[in-house]
Formats: C-alpha cells, sequence, structure tokens
C-alpha cells in the first residue's frame, strides 16, 4: 500500500528546520506549537523514522531527518511550481459578445484567430441578432461587448464609440430599377437600413411595392441573389457577398450609418484585447 505524506507536514518540518525550533516556527506556519507537535508526530508514524532528537532544550535532526530536509524541499518546490502554473487557470467568465450579422459572417473569423492567439483560454459565449435585439441585451447586462449598426444619435450609451461612419448602398439587380414599381426586399423592423429606404423613397416620390420581408440577413441576401428585389445596406456588405451594386444616380440618395461598438465598463483584460481586435477589423 502507498504512504502519501501531506504536503502541510512537509511544510511544518521545514519551518521547524528553519526557525530552530517549534517556538519560532509557529511564526511562519500559524500554528500553536502543540499542534506543530502533533504533526510532527504524525509525520514520524507516517515515515516510520524518527525526525528529531532532544539536546537539551534544543531539537536536533536525526539521519533520517537531515535526509528528509533535502527530500521535502523539492517535494514543496514541485508543489509550488504546480500551484503557480496551474492554480489560477480555472476557466474564466465567458466573455458575451453581441454581434450584427454582417459582421458575424466577415470580420469575426479573423477576429476570432487573432484572440485565440493571445487568449487559448478565454471562452466566449456569442450572440448574433438585430441591432435593437443587441442593445437591449447590452442595456440588461447580458452583455460584455456588441458591435452594432445604426445611428450613433439613436443608440448611444456612456461606453459606445463610433468606430466607423459608412455610407448606405442600393444592393440589387440595375435592371430592376426600371420597374413602374420598385420590387423591395427589407428586413423586419426595427431595422436602420428599412427606415433609410423607405423614406429615401418616399421623399423622391418614388413607387415601391415590397416582396419580401424576413427578420434575417440569409433570408434577405437569398431574395435579391434570386432577383426578387433591391434592398439597402452597406457597400462593405455588398463586396463581401458579391451581391450587384446599382449605379448611384438610379435611385434616391441615401444617408450614412454608423459602426458602433459598445463596451461594458470595468471590462477584463481578455475583453479589452476582444473588443480592440473588432474595432481594428471594421
Amino acid at each position: 500500500m502507498v504512504t502519501n505524506v501531506p504536503t502541510d507536514l512537509l511544510r511544518s518540518f521545514v519551518a521547524i528546520v528553519e526557525a530552530g525550533s517549534m517556538a519560532q516556527a509557529t511564526e511562519t506556519v500559524f500554528l500553536t506549537q502543540s499542534a506543530l507537535s502533533l504533526q510532527m508526530k504524525r509525520l514520524e508514524d507516517l515515515l516510520q523514522q524518527r525526525l528529531f532528537r532532544r539536546h537539551g532544550r534544543s531539537l536536533m535532526l536525526t539521519g533520517s531527518g537531515d535526509e528528509l530536509v533535502s527530500l521535502a524541499r523539492q517535494v514543496l518546490g514541485l508543489n509550488d511550481r504546480i500551484v503557480a502554473s496551474l492554480g489560477r487557470m480555472t476557466d474564466p467568465e465567458p466573455l458575451q459578445l453581441g454581434l450584427v450579422q454582417d459582421f458575424a459572417d466577415t470580420v469575426l473569423p479573423g477576429v476570432l484567430t487573432q484572440f485565440h492567439s493571445a487568449h487559448a483560454r478565454a471562452r466566449i459565449q456569442l450572440r448574433v441578432g438585430g441591432s435593437a435585439e443587441l442593445l437591449e441585451l447590452f442595456d440588461r447586462g447580458k452583455l460584455d461587448i456588441a458591435l452594432c449598426i445604426g445611428r450613433h444619435g439613436e443608440i448611444r450609451r456612456g461606453s459606445s464609440e463610433i468606430v466607423r461612419e459608412v455610407p448606405m448602398s442600393w444592393i440589387g439587380d440595375s435592371a430592376l430599377t426600371t420597374r413602374e414599381e420598385l420590387p423591395l426586399v427589407l428586413l423586419e423592423q426595427p431595422c436602420a437600413f428599412r427606415t433609410a429606404t423607405l423614406e429615401a423613397l418616399e421623399r423622391a416620390e418614388r413607387r415601391y411595392r415590397i416582396m419580401l420581408e424576413t427578420p434575417n440577413l440569409p433570408g434577405m441576401r437569398a431574395a435579391v441573389r434570386a432577383g426578387l428585389g433591391i434592398t439597402c445596406r452597406t457597400t462593405d456588405f455588398a463586396r463581401a457577398e458579391g451581391l450587384p451594386i446599382p449605379a448611384p444616380d438610379l435611385l434616391p440618395e441615401l444617408p450614412g450609418i454608423d459602426y458602433v461598438l459598445l463596451r461594458r465598463d470595468g471590462l477584463s483584460e481578455p475583453g479589452s484585447v476582444l473588443a480592440g481586435l473588432l474595432q481594428g477589423a471594421v
């Protein structure tokens, strides 16, 4: 049967040796002298060896005790290395990240590659959704970082910043622009692009017909590729998805829109790194 020697007994043993007496060692290991005496009795019983002998009022090491000092220091050193190296490597709380689909499909893969290289043990819980949904989650404390698209004045929070201002762009087959009623493919409300699209067409007194509404970008993208209608997004999105962009003079002018980054106050160091990578990527 294997005998295991507890490291607390070895630590007390080394403390006694280095202090010169049990009385002095109590200040190092924060145990009473009687508790130390009981520990040494238990250590001797485990090893079946006498470790100390009395010389007047002093404790002297026996041959076995002298041999144990070096071995005990090695064991304790290895124990301390294990604790220093691995003891703090508990799984950190996951970072709560929210992104609109535009960024999840384009910049996120590269960002995650860089982030994982710097923080291999960091965990992320990712939420992909519309800006309105992400802002609500951020306000409720459910997200640490959110990267949204919208007008900054409308979605501004204390910790928000405009990462980039971009123009909106019409997207779709140019041939559709010649129709008497412009066919549209739009995301459901709330959507800043939908609002801008309808406002621009109404200002220009351009007739339109909504051919398809969807709550998500994949559905909108499929409808545009199928030639079902024209939509509005950013040029970045159109180019990333390989979607056609009509000539600018075929349809009314559109406003600009902001990429807005929100980060929770007191963000952890990995969280700050992730936010910085997202900011740089867009």
